[in-house]
């Protein structure tokens, strides 16, 4: 039975809106824009809406007017959910999470600005509104019936793809954080070649800011070594089963994408464009393996 087409509009609106906080929050990082409303929450520089405009200004500002307005409609979105869809196993779960990270989230990101935090807690913060966008997007997923249109309900996981489904979700969110901790720790330009830090000679890191690059590359290569591994093997034994088949191929093709993105990045001097796209892909990236493990937790049989 289709689900209320309110519901499936909202439930877009609120994965959307999730997508923008994450990538405002990308975009605060990335410009140095957080100290844009000085040491005030919620208001700005003193002001419920402040009347001199920067540029820092506008962005930090943008991004809680955002992160407030689509709160509003996430916290809508989960207790519509829990009493539309609740039978549904997974749904009221989701909907406490989508809401508890959301505020999370918001909290750390308060606390920043009213106290400031060391680099490796704000590193924390992106990878927290991924769980929140994980859980809107499986939210959205099941309103959608998604799992009937790919017959999801029906699927048969083998040990191999289930341990792999496991370990790279867990290593996933792992690679978000030295991602993360590369921007907060002002490290994205500590290593101006690539894929070495200094390619005329092969030498270990000098100082922190250098391991912390190398170290994201590290990490993300090893990702998409396993991602490939991963996609080979459901090439060659899921093609009757069309979720994992495609869900897998399009998982290579994101993380290929992250890992060109960052390349870019590195080469281009931190090209705006470039690194607000690689934090996109790792969102949807996450995101589809977080469907694989929803589809993985409801497996009873083992290959």
């Amino acid at each position: 039975m289709g689900y209320n087409k309110y519901l499936k509009w909202f439930a877009v609106a609120s994965t959307v809106g999730m997508l923008l906080i994450l990538l405002g929050g990308a975009l605060v990082t990335k410009t140095d824009s957080g100290m844009g409303c000085g040491r005030h929450w919620p208001g700005c520089n003193g002001q419920l809406i402040p009347d001199v405009i920067t540029a820092e200004v506008l962005i930090e500002f943008s991004h809680r007017l955002v992160t407030g307005s689509v709160g509003i409609l996430i916290l809508i979105l989960a207790v519509w959910s829990w009493k539309s869809i609740g039978h549904i196993r997974e749904a009221k779960f989701l909907s406490v999470m989508a809401v508890f990270f959301l505020i999370l989230q918001a909290l750390i990101g308060a606390a920043q600005v009213m106290w400031g935090q060391g680099d490796f807690i704000l590193a924390l913060h992106f990878g927290i509104s991924l769980i929140s966008f994980a859980s809107v997007l499986l939210l959205t997923l099941l309103i959608f019936e998604v799992d009937k249109k790919f017959d999801a309900e029906n699927v048969h996981i083998g040990t191999t793809l289930k341990r792999h489904t496991i370990g790279v979700a867990v290593y996933s969110y792992f690679v978000v954080y030295t991602g993360a901790l590369v921007r907060h720790t002002d490290s994205s330009l500590a290593c101006k070649d690539w894929p070495l830090c200094n390619n005329t000679a092969f030498e270990l890191p000098r100082n922190l800011y250098e391991w912390v690059q190398m170290g994201h590359r590290a990490a993300a290569a090893l990702i998409f070594v396993w991602i490939l591994v991963i996609a080979i093997h459901a090439i060659k034994h899921y093609k009757d089963q069309r979720v994992f088949y495609w869900g897998w191929i399009i998982a290579l093709i994101l993380v290929s994408g992250q890992a060109l993105t960052g390349m870019i990045v590195v080469l281009t001097k931190l090209n705006l464009y470039f690194a607000l796209l690689h934090s996109l892909l790792i969102t949807l990236l996450f995101g589809l393996i977080t469907y694989m493990i929803l589809l993985v937790s409801r497996n009873r049989t083992m290959k």
